[in-house]
Protein backbone atom coordinates (compact mmCIF):
# COMPACT_ATOMS: atom_id res chain seq x y z
CA UNK A 1 0.00 0.00 0.00
CA UNK A 2 1.71 3.56 -0.60
CA UNK A 3 0.41 7.03 0.01
CA UNK A 4 2.29 9.04 -2.39
CA UNK A 5 1.27 12.31 -4.13
CA UNK A 6 3.04 14.78 -6.56
CA UNK A 7 1.50 18.12 -7.00
CA UNK A 8 3.32 20.46 -9.57
CA UNK A 9 1.70 24.17 -8.97
CA UNK A 10 1.92 27.98 -8.02
CA UNK A 11 2.78 28.91 -4.03
CA UNK A 12 -0.85 31.04 -3.27
CA UNK A 13 1.08 33.11 -0.29
CA UNK A 14 4.19 33.63 1.22
CA UNK A 15 5.30 30.40 3.84
CA UNK A 16 3.95 30.93 7.47
CA UNK A 17 6.29 29.37 9.86
CA UNK A 18 4.83 28.05 13.66
CA UNK A 19 6.90 26.53 16.46
CA UNK A 20 5.23 23.49 18.46
CA UNK A 21 5.83 23.48 22.50
CA UNK A 22 8.22 20.52 21.83
CA UNK A 23 10.52 22.82 19.47
CA UNK A 24 9.10 21.39 16.16
CA UNK A 25 8.83 23.83 13.06
CA UNK A 26 6.29 23.73 11.16
CA UNK A 27 5.92 25.63 7.65
CA UNK A 28 2.47 25.88 5.78
CA UNK A 29 1.39 27.39 2.70
CA UNK A 30 -0.97 26.95 -0.16
CA UNK A 31 -0.62 25.66 -3.51
CA UNK A 32 -2.86 26.12 -6.41
CA UNK A 33 -3.08 23.39 -9.27
CA UNK A 34 -4.92 24.29 -12.64
CA UNK A 35 -5.99 21.52 -15.15
CA UNK A 36 -8.55 22.78 -18.58
CA UNK A 37 -12.54 22.18 -17.81
CA UNK A 38 -13.83 19.24 -20.02
CA UNK A 39 -17.09 19.21 -21.20
CA UNK A 40 -18.22 16.06 -23.20
CA UNK A 41 -14.47 15.20 -23.31
CA UNK A 42 -13.36 18.30 -24.98
CA UNK A 43 -11.57 20.68 -23.17
CA UNK A 44 -14.06 24.43 -22.96
CA UNK A 45 -12.83 27.53 -24.41
CA UNK A 46 -14.31 31.26 -23.88
CA UNK A 47 -15.28 33.61 -25.89
CA UNK A 48 -11.74 34.69 -26.45
CA UNK A 49 -10.36 31.12 -27.44
CA UNK A 50 -8.47 30.88 -24.26
CA UNK A 51 -9.13 27.05 -23.10
CA UNK A 52 -11.18 27.51 -19.21
CA UNK A 53 -9.17 25.96 -16.11
CA UNK A 54 -10.16 24.81 -13.04
CA UNK A 55 -8.52 25.79 -9.77
CA UNK A 56 -8.03 23.94 -6.73
CA UNK A 57 -5.84 24.91 -3.54
CA UNK A 58 -3.79 22.36 -1.74
CA UNK A 59 -2.42 22.87 1.88
CA UNK A 60 0.99 21.62 2.33
CA UNK A 61 2.91 21.42 5.73
CA UNK A 62 6.62 20.83 6.00
CA UNK A 63 8.46 20.12 9.41
CA UNK A 64 11.82 20.77 10.12
CA UNK A 65 14.44 21.49 7.96
CA UNK A 66 12.38 21.11 4.53
CA UNK A 67 10.42 23.88 6.40
CA UNK A 68 13.47 25.92 6.92
CA UNK A 69 13.89 26.08 3.76
CA UNK A 70 10.85 26.59 2.22
CA UNK A 71 10.12 29.57 4.37
CA UNK A 72 13.58 30.79 3.51
CA UNK A 73 13.12 30.37 -0.65
CA UNK A 74 9.65 30.28 -1.31
CA UNK A 75 7.33 33.18 -1.89
CA UNK A 76 3.56 33.52 -3.40
CA UNK A 77 3.57 32.85 -7.01
CA UNK A 78 6.53 30.78 -6.96
CA UNK A 79 6.30 27.41 -8.92
CA UNK A 80 6.87 24.24 -7.11
CA UNK A 81 6.81 20.47 -7.08
CA UNK A 82 5.78 18.71 -4.02
CA UNK A 83 6.23 15.32 -2.88
CA UNK A 84 4.79 13.87 -0.16
CA UNK A 85 1.78 11.83 1.71
CA UNK A 86 -2.09 12.76 1.64
CA UNK A 87 -3.08 13.23 5.65
CA UNK A 88 -6.80 13.53 7.15
CA UNK A 89 -7.61 15.10 10.03
CA UNK A 90 -10.91 14.92 12.31
CA UNK A 91 -11.88 17.46 15.27
CA UNK A 92 -14.79 18.84 16.59
CA UNK A 93 -15.83 22.07 16.33
CA UNK A 94 -16.85 24.13 19.57
CA UNK A 95 -20.52 23.64 18.75
CA UNK A 96 -19.77 19.92 18.88
CA UNK A 97 -19.84 18.95 15.10
CA UNK A 98 -17.43 16.50 13.61
CA UNK A 99 -15.04 18.65 11.56
CA UNK A 100 -12.44 17.43 8.93
CA UNK A 101 -9.42 18.47 6.97
CA UNK A 102 -7.16 17.15 4.25
CA UNK A 103 -3.59 18.19 4.17
CA UNK A 104 -0.38 17.17 2.14
CA UNK A 105 2.76 16.85 4.34
CA UNK A 106 5.52 17.51 1.97
CA UNK A 107 8.49 14.95 1.96
CA UNK A 108 10.35 17.05 -0.56
CA UNK A 109 10.16 20.58 -2.31
CA UNK A 110 11.60 21.44 -6.06
CA UNK A 111 11.72 24.76 -6.82
CA UNK A 112 10.63 25.19 -10.34
CA UNK A 113 11.17 28.76 -10.85
CA UNK A 114 13.05 31.26 -8.84
CA UNK A 115 11.88 33.92 -6.33
CA UNK A 116 10.80 37.28 -8.00
CA UNK A 117 13.80 38.97 -5.71
CA UNK A 118 16.31 36.98 -7.04
CA UNK A 119 15.01 36.72 -10.88
CA UNK A 120 17.23 40.04 -11.36
CA UNK A 121 20.38 39.27 -9.70
CA UNK A 122 23.00 38.14 -12.39
CA UNK A 123 24.11 34.68 -10.62
CA UNK A 124 28.09 35.12 -10.72
CA UNK A 125 30.29 32.46 -13.16
CA UNK A 126 32.37 30.41 -11.35
CA UNK A 127 35.90 29.41 -13.12
CA UNK A 128 36.97 26.12 -12.98
CA UNK A 129 40.56 24.89 -13.86
CA UNK A 130 39.79 21.31 -13.02
CA UNK A 131 40.35 18.65 -15.14
CA UNK A 132 38.01 15.69 -16.58
CA UNK A 133 38.77 12.82 -14.80
CA UNK A 134 38.46 11.06 -17.96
Amino acid sequence: MQNIVILAGNIGQTPEVRTTQSGTKITNFSLATSRPRLSEGRVMRDENGYRVMDTEWHRITCFNGLGKTVAEHCEKGMKVLVHGRIHYTKWIDSMGNDRYGCEIIAEKVDFLSRPKSAENENPELVERDDEIPF
